[in-house]
């Protein structure tokens, strides 16, 4: 009985890490059946989760073999029904794996006032204005978005600094279709990542449907979407000036080029935001590139992508220094980009 005991506090506290943020989970009345389970030589047992966040959770029934302890697994956090802007792949993947409590908006439309909840932008970054435009000032810090590249700027310019973010790295194919979650061999986990008040709420939207999403602080989730600026920007970059091959292509016969532009951009991007990336970034990014090796290449949505890059070099070439990116502003010209 007290190994078994040991098991169970063993996987609540398993589960106190891997649950939301600032969640701690303890077990108590820890009691055995007076039986056996009629069809195997496994035992039931029943005891109690206590947990600041919800009221107690009392879980029975659990089969142990050998004193062995079953996975504890939380109960599912309400997902709050949300407006969801666009009706593209995205939008349409998030309503579905809502409760079909949802209000889509589409181009054009306006967000309601009264309708509570997070407001998941599921539009391309040069409509981000007109979702603006149609969203009541008082909702805006109820604002999630979910595109690529570079928000930082556009995004302080409106005073939204601590805006809800989502780094999506799951695929859909096309409407109506599963998502696919971008989970690599050097992340199995997954690579998905929120930030924001609202981030718990669109990782329970995304667990429900079996994908993954890490909740991070604003450093975390700053260094990782730049890590993915930097994977779309140089990926992107070196299969355009190869015909558009598609991105396993690119880190299959190219990789030469892609870490030494990956390097560069890192470097860069580092040295102007101040922080450390995680080692290995290469291996990373190269990685997720194997996960999506079918996608094709094209330098798209400049002024939110290699832009920022590019702007960087004009600034420091300007007062007469070396580009620091050299060989991202030389490949951006052989391809008439800039």
């Amino acid at each position: 009985m007290r190994k078994i005991g040991n098991r169970i506090a063993t996987n609540v506290a398993q589960l106190s890490s891997t649950h939301k943020q600032n969640t701690t989970f303890t077990y108590k009345h820890f009691t055995e059946t007076s039986h056996p389970h009629p069809r195997c030589s496994c035992r039931c047992f029943h005891f109690t989760l206590h947990n600041s966040n919800f009221p107690p959770m009392a879980l029975s029934s659990f089969s142990f073999s050998s004193a062995m302890v079953s996975t504890i697994t939380a109960p599912a956090i309400k997902i709050p029904p949300a407006v969801i802007v666009g009706a593209g792949r995205v939008g349409r993947a998030l309503e579905d794996m809502g409760t079909g409590q949802d209000l889509l908006v589409r181009r054009g439309e306006s967000v309601p006032l009264d309708f509570q909840g997070p407001i998941l932008v599921c539009t391309r970054n040069d409509d981000l204005e007109s979702v603006l435009e149609s969203t009541p000032p008082s909702r805006w810090n109820d604002l999630v978005f979910f595109q690529n590249g570079m928000l930082e700027q556009w995004l302080q310019s409106k005073g939204l600094d601590d805006a809800n973010q989502v780094l999506a790295y799951f695929a859909v194919s096309k409407i109506g279709e599963s998502p696919i979650d971008g989970t690599t061999d050097t992340n199995p986990e997954g690579l998905t990542a929120a930030y924001g008040k609202w981030a718990s709420a669109v990782a329970a939207r995304l667990h429900a449907r079996g994908l993954s999403c890490k909740v991070l602080d604003k450093e975390a989730f700053q260094k990782q979407m730049f890590e993915k600026l930097i994977w779309i920007c140089s990926v992107m970059l070196v299969g355009a000036r190869h015909g558009g091959v598609p991105v396993g292509v690119v880190e299959k016969e190219f990789r030469s080029e892609l870490s030494s532009l990956i390097t560069e951009l890192a470097s860069v991007a580092a040295r102007e935001k101040g922080f450390m990336f995680e080692e290995a970034m290469e291996d990373r990014l190269c990685a997720y590139s194997r996960a999506v090796a079918h996608f094709p290449t094209a330098v798209k949505e400049f002024k939110w992508r290699n832009g920022w890059f590019y702007s960087l070099s004009e600034k420091v070439t300007a007062q007469g220094k070396p580009d620091p990116c050299p060989l991202h502003s030389q490949w951006l010209k052989e391809l008439g980009i800039v």
